[in-house]
């Protein structure tokens, strides 16, 4: 038998306003909040497929980019509307010396952690 990751936990100045994108950004929903975060998850709740996302509040200052970050896929339109979507809900492009010709896109959410957004699109899980 082996692991799977069951959630993962990211250092926040704001729990709630990353909450809220990233339950935009991935259909999720807030599962549980606690003094020490806020989890958001799938609709269908703990112990599915994907992991939830635990938004922990922390004041500890961040140095440099984070050496893990997201890769989303869109799962019901093409990449370039689904791209719009997300720079509507508060994500913004970044550049970490791409040429354009990758197949993502660079962005970050409302706190600057760095996410891509690939371009294949996959069937929601």
């Amino acid at each position: 038998m082996a692991c799977c990751i069951g959630e993962l936990v990211l250092d926040c100045r704001d729990p709630e306003a990353l909450a809220r994108f990233w339950c935009e950004v991935l259909d999720f929903v807030v599962l549980d909040r606690q003094d020490d975060g806020i989890e958001i998850g799938p609709r269908t709740g703990f112990g599915g497929p994907q992991p939830t996302i635990v938004l922990s509040p922390s004041t500890d200052p961040r140095s440099g980019k984070l050496p893990l970050h997201l890769d989303v896929n869109a799962t019901d339109r093409d990449a370039d509307a689904e791209l719009d979507r997300l720079l509507a809900a508060g994500a913004r492009p970044v550049d970490v010396g791409q040429t354009g010709a990758e197949p993502w896109y660079c962005l970050a959410d409302p706190e600057g952690n760095e996410f891509c957004l690939l371009r294949a699109r996959l069937d929601p899980v």
